[in-house]
C-alpha cells in the first residue's frame, strides 16, 4: 500500500547525452521515480543536444534569465523540484546561479549534495549554506557527509537525509564466465572506470603495477572511460597521453589497457563483472561520494582503495581493503594478496555485494519518492525530521 500520494517531480541537473557522473546519476534516479520531468543544465560550449523525451526544459549554464524563467515555469506545473548540486555544473561564480534558481522557486525543493568541501572558499561556503537553508530538505549519500555538513557548515541534522548512491541490480557472477567476451580470458583483471582526470589517482596505480606484474605476470589493469569533458576542452588529450607515456616508460604495455571512450551501461556491467579486483586510488581523502566504487560494490567486486571519506565508511567491516595514500608499495601488496587468493576475493566481494542490496536503484528510488512526497505534503519550509530510511548507508 502506498504511504504517500504520487507527486510530480522535476529533476534539475546535467543529463544524458552529456557524459558526466551526475548526468548518469540523475537519469537513473529519475527513471526510478514516478510522474517526473527533467530540466537539463546545458554547458555553453557544447552544441544543443537531442535530449530524451522526459527533458521538458533546458537551462543554458551561463544564462541567468534561463534559471529564473525555468523556476517560474516549474512553479506552475510540479509539486517538488529535485536539485542536483555540484559547484561545476551550475553557472555563475562558484556555481552561484543555483541560488538565483532556488530563490525564484515557489514550490518545495530538495537538494542532493554531490560535493561537500571540508575547506571551502568563503564563496563556496556561502552558496552551499544558503542552498541548504532555502531548500526543504537535503540529501547526502553517506553518514560521514552528514557529519561534515553539521560540523563544518552548522547544518541542523534534522534537515539532512542519508540516502545511498544507487547501483544497478546485478547478479553476483564469477569473473571467469565474463572474461572471454571481452578478450581478457586467462588474465587477472584489475579495473578502474570513470572520467579520466588527475584527481583519480591513476598515477598511483601505475606506480604500484610493476610489483604486481612481478608476482602475477598475467595481470591486466583496465582503465575504462574517456577524458573528463572539462579537462578535454582545456587541454585536449594531454592527460591521457601522459598516462600512456608512463605506461611505456615502466614497460607495462602488455599489462595496461585504456578503453578510451564513454561506455554504456551494458558494456560497463561486463567490465565490472569481469574484474577480479576494483581499485579507487583517489588522492583526495575528503571525497564524500564515489559512484564508481558504489557500482563495484553492486557487482560484488573485491575493492582496494585509498581511505577517502566515502571509502572508509562503505568498505568498513571487511567490505574492502584500505591502503595508505601515496604509497605504491602498500597498494601493490594489497593487490597481490587479493590476486593470489580467490577465496579472499570472494569473501570480501560477497560482503560488499550484500551491503549494496540496500543501494539498488529500486530501493533508492523508493526512499526519494517518500521524501519528495513528505516535502510536498508539508508545503512549508519547516525543517523536516530526518528520515532514517531503511536503505540508509
Amino acid at each position: 500500500m502506498r504511504s504517500h500520494p504520487i507527486v510530480r517531480t522535476a529533476f534539475v541537473a546535467t543529463y544524458p547525452p552529456q557524459h558526466c557522473g551526475i548526468a548518469a546519476f540523475t537519469s537513473d534516479l529519475a527513471a526510478n521515480t514516478e510522474n517526473r520531468e527533467v530540466v537539463a543544465l546545458h554547458p555553453p560550449e557544447e552544441p544543443i543536444s537531442r535530449y530524451p523525451i522526459e527533458v521538458h526544459h533546458r537551462i543554458r549554464k551561463d544564462e541567468r534569465e534561463d534559471y529564473l524563467r525555468t523556476a517560474e515555469a516549474l512553479s506552475r506545473c510540479v509539486d517538488v523540484v529535485s536539485i542536483q548540486h555540484e559547484y561545476g555544473i551550475w553557472g555563475g561564480l562558484d556555481g552561484g546561479h543555483v541560488l538565483d534558481f532556488v530563490r525564484a522557486l515557489r514550490v518545495p525543493s530538495v537538494a542532493t549534495l554531490h560535493t561537500i568541501l571540508a575547506h571551502p572558499t568563503s564563496g563556496q561556503r556561502a552558496i552551499l549554506s544558503e542552498l541548504v537553508n532555502r531548500t526543504d530538505a537535503s540529501v547526502v549519500m553517506s553518514r560521514s557527509a552528514a557529519d561534515l555538513l553539521a560540523s563544518a557548515y552548522g547544518v541542523d541534522r534534522r534537515r539532512v537525509h542519508v540516502i545511498p548512491h544507487g547501483v544497478p541490480e546485478l547478479p553476483f557472477v564469477d569473473p571467469v564466465t565474463v572474461k572471454p567476451a571481452l578478450g581478457v580470458e586467462g588474465r587477472k583483471v584489475i579495473l578502474s572506470f570513470g572520467l579520466l582526470g588527475p584527481g583519480k589517482g591513476f598515477e598511483l596505480a601505475l606506480a604500484a603495477l610493476p610489483e604486481v606484474v612481478a608476482a602475477h605476470p598475467s595481470v591486466l589493469y583496465v582503465v575504462v572511460g574517456e577524458t573528463h569533458p572539462d579537462l578535454a576542452r582545456r587541454q585536449g588529450e594531454a592527460y591521457r597521453e601522459g598516462l600512456v607515456a608512463e605506461v611505456a616508460r615502466l614497460g607495462l604495455g602488455d599489462h595496461v589497457r585504456f578503453v578510451d571512450r564513454y561506455v554504456g551501461r551494458v558494456e560497463l556491467t561486463k567490465w565490472l563483472e569481469a574484474a577480479d579486483v576494483f581499485v579507487t586510488p583517489y588522492p583526495n581523502l575528503e571525497q564524500i561520494v564515489s559512484g564508481t566504487m558504489s557500482y563495484a560494490m553492486g557487482a560484488g567486486r573485491a575493492i582496494v582503495s585509498t581511505p577517502y571519506a566515502y571509502a572508509s565508511e562503505l568498505l568498513a567491516d571487511g567490505r574492502g581493503v584500505l591502503v595508505p595514500p601515496a604509497s605504491p608499495p602498500a597498494l601493490a601488496a594489497a593487490l597481490n594478496e587479493l590476486l593470489a587468493d580467490p577465496a579472499l576475493r570472494a569473501l570480501i566481494g560477497g560482503r560488499a555485494y550484500a551491503h549494496s542490496r540496500r543501494m539498488v536503484w529500486s530501493a533508492v528510488g523508493t526512499a526519494y519518492r517518500d521524501l519528495f512526497a513528505s516535502v510536498a505534503v508539508a508545503k512549508t519550509a519547516t525543517p523536516l525530521p530526518a528520515m532514517r530510511a531503511a536503505v540508509g548507508v
